[in-house]
């Protein structure tokens, strides 16, 4: 198992103070656990974004707080700033060694298989975690999962086929599959399914989003939410088979003139 270290202070900063602790690249942390007293922390961002990428959230970090003894523990949480993808707070659990602990294992896919390679198939990930129990010692970062065995489209690795480390015991059902392979899809099939979409008719949408419009007009002739109603309809809905007969990028949002996004 390989040692991850981080080194941390005390800090006295709380609430909004701890902006000004940000500003300098440190980031405010708090470490409690079972029996344990809370202590408010900070850690350097370099520091904790390097032992992060190599620990993740399933291996054992010896946190140095100050001149105090090194506990273990596991990063439990981090918090990030969406606008910018930095970490603004983290929360470290202190693990007893002597008891069991429940943790998410990420799977590393490993090898080839020769349903993708030679036949052309699509490799589909069923699963890219599994929850186990384990005493924290026998933690690891990942399991490895050997796809060389995906010879045909008819074959399937379930949890049960994977080689689990020493003393963890898997809490997930045995029996769900973790990666299979499907066959590609052909041009005909392809040109098939794309010709069987029901396509909506945009000039009986205009005639029906008129008489709605009209009828609006006439129950509230001088309400100019009727109008503003009716107009949103129509936008939401023109985007909508806009999107659909393809004339948007697929991966883009939409954003109709009545703000609806799609």
């Amino acid at each position: 198992m390989q040692n991850h270290t981080l080194n941390a202070t005390l800090r006295e900063q709380t609430g909004k103070n701890v902006a000004t602790l940000r500003e300098k690249r440190l980031i405010p942390a708090v470490l409690y656990g079972n029996k344990v007293q809370n202590q408010n922390l900070t850690v350097p961002r370099s520091e904790f974004e390097k032992t992060y990428k190599a620990a993740g959230a399933s291996s054992l970090v010896s946190l140095v707080v100050g001149e105090q003894t090194p506990v273990m523990v596991l990063i439990q949480d981090v918090q990030r700033d969406p606008r910018v993808n930095e970490v603004q707070h983290i929360d470290f659990y202190q693990v007893n060694m002597a008891e069991k602990l429940t943790a998410q294992v990420q799977f590393k896919f490993i090898g080839e298989s020769k349903a993708v390679k030679t036949l052309g198939g699509i490799l589909l990930k069923n699963a890219t975690q599994v929850e186990v129990r384990c005493l924290p010692k026998d933690l690891v970062h990942e399991i490895e999962v050997d796809i060389s065995g995906l010879q045909t489209f008819d074959d399937v690795i379930t949890i049960k086929d994977i080689t689990i480390p020493a003393g963890i015991e898997i809490l997930d059902d045995v029996s769900n599959i973790v990666v299979s392979v499907t066959p590609p899809v052909s041009e005909e099939e392809l040109k098939r399914s794309l010709e069987g979409k029901p396509e909506e008719n945009v000039e009986a949408v205009k005639v029906e989003e008129k008489g709605k419009k009209e009828e609006e007009e006439k129950k509230y002739p001088h309400h100019p939410h009727a109008i503003r109603s009716s107009c949103h309809d129509w936008c939401c809905r023109t985007a909508r088979f806009r999107k659909r007969k393809n004339e948007f990028d697929d991966s883009k949002e939409i954003q109709c003139g009545a703000n609806q996004i799609f």
